[in-house]
């Protein structure tokens, strides 16, 4: 499953394919090939997660590190680092041992925190299991990695998370916690419940923090002495778009360098307070979040379980945050909130805007009336840690819209074509990328691992382009493209052209199967509030304006877009409804 990725520096060493560009030893594309490598001044850490909160700890241990403003838990980096142990010291005496699977399924909340620190405190492998997923879903995602044990809210919002894996496994009904014996489930041995009274065969997450007594917390050392930086610490599967969900499998050294580098870029420091309303399950929240926060010793403020505009902004107002998490969806609802309102947002200053592109007219709008006059855009993917390339707190507003910023630290990156030649700067690739923050593999899987890792180089399946100065512009997905009878056509830049439209808000374009051209354009558009946008009028808006194979031939006016819970659009959703519409139509 591991793949091992050469050192950065014998790749590098000797030879010079770029030049320094005139800041923290950026490198820009040289001899007009799309090749570019980052910064290698910044040494990187070969450190394991509970290395890192212990340095943390130590310099900034009475101050506050973790606020969940909807439960009033306010935690110091003491505090925090107490409870960890305590959590660590409760899965040691559950049978827990070093590679276990821990699988957690919870909106945000502060057992989360210390489910993330503790598993990595004793060497167990984190498994992210999306809280939308449903019953077939979780089947899948628990004996995909073996999970041995799990950790689960109770319920959010429509999910019942504790009545799915009653129906997975009924024969908690009659076991002891700890001793499960599942048919459906058959490495599944411990199920945990943040709850105080989930019923039968189930621990509660507090009687678990105090399981380990003094001679579980006498094993911690000896364990900690065990861990390794390369070792497997976390599985996130990824949304599984084009068939069943993969498990990318991070490693200590992944996560900890990304998230030191990703809080670098935002000049994130000691006296910062960052919000964090993105979900903890997905590297934006755990990752660039929770890591980059402990990274600096900085504040993690977490509106709720949740995201809600109006909480956000009420918490932001209130804990005087610093610095916000965000996709864009995200900021539209907060702006559209303010529309009603005034929260004092003066403490603002950065943030990290990801996800999905960010329209031109948003971001001069989250620059001016949210403060984040420092706010930066990220691209990347779980399976690179997650983020390769980054924008500068600043880089104009154009460049920090138009592009996803340059690449990050110790990392090199190439624009192909489809037989795997380098294309020159300026033209359309496939975006891959080598260096430490290279998954080690999908769990377990060998041949989809082969498939997307090549000699080290990470295939994102991403069209981008660079230019002169190595900015990165994501243009499409490889599979998005279009073919309109011969015609590429690239529904990155007709979604461009149409948030151009005063009237609309969010828009989607994909192709649909046509007898005629093999594929033709698809928009799905929402429309601003209190305006009349008709198909009709979106078409006006493109014709003699861009090509006509480019045009829309079918429009849709709808009132939201299929998003993925961490806010990417679901195209193939789009695409699926589009065809069976259609159909029904023409039958």
């Amino acid at each position: 499953m591991s793949i091992l990725n050469e050192s950065l520096a014998d790749r590098t060493r000797g030879s010079d394919h770029s030049t320094d560009d005139h800041r923290s030893g950026q490198r820009a594309p040289a001899d007009g090939v799309s090749y570019v490598r980052g910064e290698t001044g910044v040494d990187l850490e070969y450190v394991t997660i509970p290395q890192l909160m212990r340095r943390t700890v130590s310099r900034h241990g009475p101050r506050d590190a973790v606020v969940f403003a909807d439960t009033g838990v306010r935690r110091s980096y003491h505090d925090l680092d107490r409870e960890i142990d305590a959590l660590a010291g409760g899965f040691l005496a559950m049978g827990l041992q070093k590679g276990d699977r821990v699988g957690i399924q919870s909106p945000n909340r502060y057992e989360w925190i210390l489910t993330q620190f503790a598993t990595a405190r004793v060497g167990l492998v984190m498994v992210n299991v999306n809280p939308a997923y449903r019953l077939t879903e979780v089947e899948y995602a628990l004996n995909r990695v073996g999970c041995k044990a799990l950790i689960l809210a109770r319920s959010f919002k429509t999910s019942d998370y504790l009545g799915m894996i009653r129906q997975l496994a009924p024969e908690l009904e009659q076991c002891e916690p700890g001793r499960l014996r599942a048919a459906k489930l058959p490495m599944l041995k411990n199920v945990v419940v943040m709850d105080d009274d989930p019923g039968p065969g189930v621990f509660t997450f507090a009687q678990v923090k105090a399981l380990g007594g003094p001679a579980q917390q006498l094993r911690l050392s000896m364990v900690d002495r065990s861990l390794n930086p390369d070792d497997a610490i976390n599985i996130q599967f990824t949304s599984g778009t084009t068939g069943a969900p993969k498990g990318a499998t991070l490693s200590h050294h992944n996560i900890v360098n990304n998230a030191r580098f990703v809080t670098d870029r935002i000049h994130l420091t000691d006296s910062d307070r960052l919000c964090i309303p993105v979900p903890l399950y997905h590297c934006f929240g755990m990752v660039m979040g929770v890591l980059g926060a402990v990274s600096k010793g900085a504040v993690m403020v977490f509106p709720g379980e949740g995201f809600d505009p109006t909480a956000t902004l009420e918490v932001l107002s209130r804990e005087r945050c610093t610095a916000v998490y965000g996709v864009p969806t995200m900021f539209i609802a907060m702006l559209q909130d303010m529309e009603t309102g005034s929260p004092d947002l003066s403490s603002l200053r950065t943030g990290i805007m990801a996800g999905a592109p960010c329209p031109v007219d948003v971001m001069e709008r989250v620059n001016s009336q949210m403060n984040l006059r420092e706010i930066t855009i990220c691209y990347g993917m779980t399976e690179t840690s997650p983020v390769s390339f980054q924008s500068f707190i600043d880089d104009p507003v154009d460049k920090r819209c138009g592009t996803v910023g340059r690449i990050h630290p110790h990392i090199e990156a190439k624009l192909v074509d489809a037989d795997g030649h380098i294309v020159p700067v300026g033209e359309r690739g496939e975006l891959c990328t080598r260096g430490y923050s290279v998954m080690k593999g999908y769990w377990d899987d060998d041949v989809r691992t082969r498939e997307c890792i090549l000699e080290g180089w990470m295939h994102t399946g991403d069209l981008a382009t660079f230019d002169g100065d190595g900015f990165c512009t994501i243009v499409g997905r490889v599979k998005d493209m279009i073919n309109r009878g011969g015609e590429n056509v690239y529904p990155r830049e007709i979604e461009e052209y149409l948030f151009r439209h005063p009237g609309i808000s969010e828009v989607q374009v994909f192709g649909i199967p046509d007898e005629k051209y093999g594929e033709v354009v698809c928009a799905w558009i929402i429309g601003k509030p209190g305006g009349k946008l008709t198909e009709e009028s979106v078409r006006q808006f493109c014709q003699g304006q861009i090509a006509h194979y480019k045009i829309p031939e079918h429009i849709r006016i709808v009132d939201e877009i299929p998003m993925t819970i961490t806010g990417k659009p679901q195209k193939f959703v789009m695409r699926d409804r589009m065809v069976e519409m259609l159909s029904g139509k023409a039958a």
